[in-house]
């Protein structure tokens, strides 16, 4: 875990008490709300259809368990006893009062979190694999080099009113578990020919109103100097980005009208200016931050009891299956805990379950926890013969549904229950496909499948790029809803197509049910996975069966 140093400590606590003195003015009349706004936003803080939100920053997704207990506290405390864990690996707070915010940020200065630049035209929170640091598949721990990129970009003086806000993702194993191309910057570990690490460079991606897949303008950057080069793209683009419609602004419109060859021969010729000076990274320095990320001690063991406790339980045997994978260190594992329950609001956890979370971290997982953007929670070093007794831990919490990855682990955005910008909503919709495929043998016999909801064009629900999207809209004063099929946000990232036209509200679950049965239908057999077969076949014959020959 990084350590939070003095300067990080004296850096919070001033922008607390500054902030604590902007709120007692707009409070006494003295700032308007269009004053009041910039400032607010600059902390976290959003005034959302019904209340104030604040949005707090987990940086590339990592948390301890004193972090997640202090969580716990502001919801209970301060909100209406839950949070919302949030695509950005951040987490949400829907009903802070306004005159409590400073107290609420205060509180969490004291477990080393705050909500800097969760807002706002800058480098928002860095974002990483939820599986960095264990994963077996992986290159290298990415989170050091996320956690260089979180102290670089802190109030960066020439990046703190960019035309629009901006996005990176960093991902360190071939499994892109990030999302990285879909990113204004994503960051791929890779290894040169020599076996000396590097970085392959994304530059403009994105979703929202003009969903895009980002182009690779670099395929080896060496690791001294990732950070050399993303200033290089920075500075391209808070030099060209558009500042006259919001709309255009961001760095995939510039990367989109420039063309990729034009903007990478403009960062290359950049970077040659500034590669060798301040901004490069010596050995030592990422020595030094990567042993603050240094993993526990595990050692390679034989698991002896699970197989036998999997045979026993067959409801054990399924969560093991589905919600855990493979760990770099033998006989241990990462486990998935679902903030999918059948019926439940995506992500959404309450301040009972974070402090029971925190204690299971405690137990079982060297104090360590994961937000993943697909909204569930990760304990990453979990020994093997541990995983019956935290499985039956977590099924008392209400958190051991065993569907990760699979039709009823679904990404939603709050939507129109919480949202101002949202002409729909989103979590009712997300509510009834997992209840309508609740069964566990149906949502196996699917197999692997990303639906992901928006309520808004914006696309906070990631729809553009999920196996099924549903995107809600408004019509005539009805909310309606377009489907898109074919979407990816791993290493084939690949943008949805709009299937036909839009569903109204009660229908929108029955559609998803007969794109799910056509695909079962259509598939050359049980391996073949809905976005396999979707690549393979073609619109065609979902277009059919939803619409039929008309």
């Amino acid at each position: 875990m990084y350590r939070y140093d003095e300067f990080d400590a004296a850096f919070v606590h001033e922008r607390v008490e500054q902030f604590r003195g902007q709120v007692v003015r707009r409070l006494s009349g003295e700032l308007t709300e269009e004053q009041f706004r910039p400032l607010r936003l600059m902390n976290g803080v959003y005034l959302q259809l019904h209340a104030y939100m604040l949005r707090v920053a987990i940086p590339y997704g990592t948390l301890n368990s004193g972090q997640m207990r202090g969580l716990a506290h502001v919801a209970r405390t301060y909100d209406r006893g839950y949070g919302h864990f949030t695509t950005r690996q951040n987490v949400q707070f829907n009903w802070p009062a306004l005159k409590d915010i400073p107290d609420l940020l205060d509180d969490l200065a004291k477990v080393e979190m705050h909500a800097i630049q969760t807002s706002g035209n800058c480098i928002r929170n860095v974002t990483a694999d939820h599986f960095a640091g264990a994963a077996a598949d992986e290159i290298v721990d990415p989170r050091p080099y996320a956690e260089i990129l979180r102290q670089w970009s802190s109030l960066h003086p020439e990046f703190s009113f960019l035309p629009r806000k901006f996005k990176i993702a960093v991902t360190g194993a071939p499994r892109d578990r990030a999302a990285t191309q879909v990113h204004d910057i994503g960051i791929h570990a890779v290894r040169g020919d020599d076996g000396r690490l590097g970085f392959s460079i994304y530059v403009g991606g994105g979703l929202g109103r003009t969903p895009m897949i980002a182009h690779r303008i670099r395929d080896f950057l060496p690791a001294e100097h990732l950070l050399s080069y993303v200033e290089a793209i920075l500075r391209v683009y808070n030099l060209f980005g558009r500042r006259d419609n919001k709309y255009k602004a961001r760095i995939k419109i510039l990367v989109h009208e420039t063309g990729a060859d034009e903007i990478r021969r403009q960062v290359e010729a950049e970077w040659e200016r500034i590669r060798d000076g301040v901004l490069s990274l010596p050995a030592d320095e990422i020595r030094r931050i990567e042993a603050y990320f240094a993993p526990p001690p595990l050692e390679p063991q034989a698991s002896d009891g699970l197989a036998g406790a999997r045979a026993k339980d067959p409801v054990l045997d399924l969560w093991v299956d589905q919600n855990t994978v493979a760990h770099r260190v033998a006989g241990h594992a990462v486990a998935t805990i679902s903030l999918k329950p059948v019926g439940g609001t995506p992500g959404d956890a309450t301040a009972d379950q974070m402090d029971a979370v925190a204690a299971l971290a405690d137990r079982y997982s060297h104090g360590e926890i994961r937000v993943s953007h697909e909204q569930n929670l990760i304990l990453p070093h979990v020994r093997e013969d541990d995983l019956p007794e935290l499985h039956a831990a977590l099924a008392d919490l209400g958190l051991a549904t065993p569907n990760a990855g699979l039709i009823t682990d679904s990404i939603c955005c709050p939507g129109l229950d919480y949202c101002a910008l949202a002409n729909a909503r989103s979590i009712p919709i997300a509510q009834e496909i997992s209840e309508r495929f609740a069964e566990p043998a149906r949502q196996r016999e699917i197999g692997d499948l990303k639906i992901k909801i928006s309520g808004c064009i914006n696309a906070c629900g990631h729809h553009h790029v999920g196996n099924i999207g549903i995107l809600g809209v408004e019509k005539k004063g009805e909310e309606f809803y377009q489907l898109l099929l074919g979407g990816s946000g791993d290493e084939t990232a690949s943008i949805g197509d709009i299937i036909g036209r839009g569903f109204a509200g009660d229908e929108i679950v029955g559609a998803v049910e007969t794109v799910v049965d056509t695909y079962l239908e259509h598939r050359s057999g049980p391996d073949e996975t809905f976005l396999a077969a979707y690549r393979r076949l073609g619109q065609e014959p979902f277009k059919e069966a939803l619409y039929g020959g008309g």
